[in-house]
């Protein structure tokens, strides 16, 4: 497996239908600290009035921001945690349980957060408790740990999904 190295470039191998879906994810509970991006990359892309943007429905952000090719990198990773905190958050649980790691739900708890990083052969049997999900979406969760963190997610740089 081969780890893009930006969330920009992640974001861009998206499908169409996986930037659709985190961009329904985003605008359902947006960050404050990413909601000013959205709202920009949506000006710049159609070439609207920041008001003319801020007015549109929520139905028509979604497909104006999953359009966005390049919405920068900041925004390109609160997409893709949106992306997994969203409709996808049974593969985050089903790995960090996996792992033998707190969650809640998902999230990894503090004293998760605590603990060693995952071994080479702990991601190997986790990955194999996966064996249920679509490879390509494994593959983006995977990246998209190691982009947050790629010191502690090193192991995943090795995972091999068969």
């Amino acid at each position: 497996m081969t780890l893009e190295t930006t969330a920009v470039r992640l974001w861009k191998r998206l499908s169409r239908e996986d930037r659709g879906e985190a961009a329904a994810a985003f605008w359902k509970e947006p960050p404050q600290e990413a909601l000013g991006l959205a709202l920009g990359a949506i000006v710049k892309s159609r070439k609207l009035r920041p008001q003319v943007a801020r007015s549109l429905s929520e139905e028509e952000r979604v497909r104006a921001l999953a359009s966005v090719l390049d919405p920068g990198e900041p925004l390109a990773a609160a997409l893709l945690v949106a992306l997994h905190l969203g409709a996808r958050r049974s593969i985050l649980v089903a790995f960090l349980d996996a792992l033998g790691l707190p969650h809640d739900d998902g999230i990894l708890k503090e004293e998760g957060d605590q603990a060693p990083p995952p071994t080479a052969e702990a991601v190997r049997s986790a990955t194999q408790a996966l064996a249920s999900f679509p490879r390509n979406q494994i593959e983006v969760y995977y990246n998209t740990l190691w982009l947050q963190d790629p010191d502690r997610w090193a192991a995943l740089e090795t995972a091999a999904l068969n």
